[in-house]
């Protein structure tokens, strides 16, 4: 299996379908908002920066992610690829994710875009501060976020499209549904 960077908006189930696609291909799985968070509960200087930034609906510094990234890439078993979720999120974030991959002789291999109403996302992401207690989930901060997102992280995807690996996903009312697309057209990369 090729690695593959899975691309959305906050709330587009990045997370949800990277976790179905780790289970059905036994892929490695960084996820740079479980880092991050983890780096943040356990209160060390990384996660402490990190807040700062997370809180204001900022974008972590490039240099900071890719260290993080490599380290963790590294750790991981060689031969079943890797999904990132989360990361890259500019167009300078994935020309030093594909420097860092092209050093281990490896690929970025696809990017799948999950395209997703604003409406929806909205939704998701008040329901998911509800469930799980997340205090970056607030309206006022997931507004900040696709402000960063329209502004920052989407033109990335005509950087991919360049690059001849973007295949985009559109949210049809269905989970299912969105998977059995995704997964039908993982299925030809084998």
């Amino acid at each position: 299996m090729k690695n593959i960077i899975i691309f959305g908006a906050p709330g587009s189930g990045k997370g949800t379908y990277s976790d179905e696609i780790v289970t059905r291909y036994g892929m490695g799985h960084i996820s740079t908002g479980d880092v991050l968070r983890a780096e943040i509960k356990q209160e060390s200087e990384l996660g402490k920066i990190a807040q700062g930034y997370i809180s204001n609906g900022q974008l972590i510094p490039d240099e900071l992610m890719i260290d993080i990234l490599a380290k963790t890439y590294d750790s991981l078993p060689t031969g079943k690829g890797v999904i990132f979720d989360g990361f890259p999120r500019t167009i300078a974030q994935a020309e030093a994710l594909k420097k860092m991959l092209a050093e281990r002789n490896h690929e970025m291999g696809v990017m799948i875009e999950l395209i997703v109403d604003e409406e929806t996302l909205m939704e998701r992401l008040l329901r998911r501060a509800q469930i799980e207690g997340r205090a970056d989930d607030n309206e006022e901060t997931i507004k900040k976020r696709f402000a960063v997102y329209h502004n920052q992280t989407e033109p990335l995807a005509a950087w991919f499209e360049k690059e001849g690996i973007r295949h985009t996903f559109t949210w049809e009312g269905s989970k299912d549904q969105m998977l059995a697309n995704i997964f039908a057209f993982l299925d030809t990369l084998k």
